[in-house]
């Protein structure tokens, strides 16, 4: 969702996302392409497969919060994200 945003925007709404989940402690479910993106705003991301859409694979996030988005932590649990996608085909989605 935050694709057409610049790079410092987007930031900076990643973490009043954190923080607005921090102080309300509500799920949010956050439908995204960007394996980064799910890294670090997710606690749960599940891959889906195109329609009919299907839960694919669940994978935890455990990382303490706020995370940064530039951490290798996050780079990590990214390209982990991403090895799986690519097990699951071109038009699998993230929902986190």
């Amino acid at each position: 969702p935050f694709a057409a945003l610049d790079a410092m925007t987007r930031e900076q709404l990643y973490g009043d996302i954190q923080r607005i989940w921090e102080k309300r402690r509500k799920t949010i479910i956050f439908v995204t392409h960007n394996v980064r993106e799910a890294a670090c705003l997710a606690d749960r991301v599940v891959i889906m497969s195109p329609t009919p859409g299907r839960i694919r694979e669940v994978f935890e996030i455990v990382l303490p919060r706020p995370r940064d988005f530039n951490s290798i932590e996050i780079a990590q649990h990214a390209s982990t994200l991403t090895a799986a996608l690519k097990g699951h085909g071109a038009h699998a989605t993230l929902t986190g």
